[in-house]
């Protein structure tokens, strides 16, 4: 009985018109983070370059600076990829710019720096589709990055959609910016139990997404299978090994993907 109700909610959750506008997200493979690894930081303007130049769409992140600016960057915490003590909302834009980028090996290589969102814009420049995620806190109110992140994308003509982890993000962009493309990243993250299926509706319920970003670990079911018959995109994250590629093909619309399964993947 509770497997029916849910399914109906699902079909209500999941609305098909809305997403027929977002149905160019099937056409890409996405580097996630930008086309990283050793030499290249994940989400520096080089690892943006080096996607572009294999025609890989781009996922990003980006987060707020003290000073209120969207700034490209995944961890909330600046040691792993800069080395530096402290959390990046405690530090202005113009500071964060100066901070040097560190590779998956820990190094310094070709000097660059926490990149901001317009400058990310600028350097892809439409050339390949971009998902930006949005990061926040349970806490944080999620408004002034949200309407930074619109107005840095009034007048961008390439294909970009936001997406978030937090259910208030997508809601935002559907009520106070339609025109773009919005969507729900979600994990089980081994959480099979009722209160966790009633806590993803309840997400559902406050998105009302355009698309989907589901975790490859938890992509085979039955949220996901109802999303792409309803005509909903579904995305995979993150796709590492062939097994994951296999399992993307086969039950995904399009991966996002990093490291030796990505730089194996056609060039388009």
């Amino acid at each position: 009985m509770l497997s029916l109700l849910f399914a109906l909610i699902d079909r209500f959750l999941l609305p098909a018109r809305a997403a027929a506008r977002a149905g160019w997200l099937r056409e890409a493979i996405y580097a996630h983070r930008g086309l990283h690894g050793p030499g290249v930081p994940e989400n520096s303007l080089a690892a943006a370059e080096a996607a572009i130049a294999r025609g890989f769409g781009i996922e990003c992140d980006v987060q707020r600076s003290r000073d209120g600016q969207v700034v490209v960057f995944h961890d909330r915490a600046l040691d792993r990829l800069t080395g530096q003590a402290g959390n990046l909302a405690d530090h202005t834009a113009a500071e964060l710019a100066g901070m040097t980028l560190l590779d998956e090996t820990g190094m310094v290589v070709g000097g660059e720096t926490i990149p901001g969102l317009r400058q990310l814009l600028d350097r892809i420049d439409g050339r390949v589709p971009l998902l930006i995620e949005v990061k926040s806190a349970p806490t944080q109110r999620i408004a002034p990055l949200c309407l930074a992140v619109r107005r840095l994308l009034e007048g961008y003509r390439g294909p970009v959609a936001v997406m978030s982890f937090d259910p208030r993000v997508a809601a935002w962009f559907r009520r106070y910016s339609p025109h773009v493309v919005h969507g729900l990243v979600v994990t089980e993250a081994g959480r099979r139990t009722l209160l966790a299926r009633l806590k993803r509706h309840l997400a559902l319920w406050r998105a009302r997404p355009q698309f989907l970003a589901y975790d490859i670990a938890d992509i085979a079911n039955p949220v996901v299978r109802l999303a792409r018959r309803r005509g909903v995109p579904v995305l995979t994250w993150t796709v590492r090994t062939p097994d994951d590629a296999s399992r993307a093909a086969t039950y995904a619309d399009a991966p996002i993907a990093e490291g030796p399964v990505l730089l194996a993947a056609p060039a388009a």
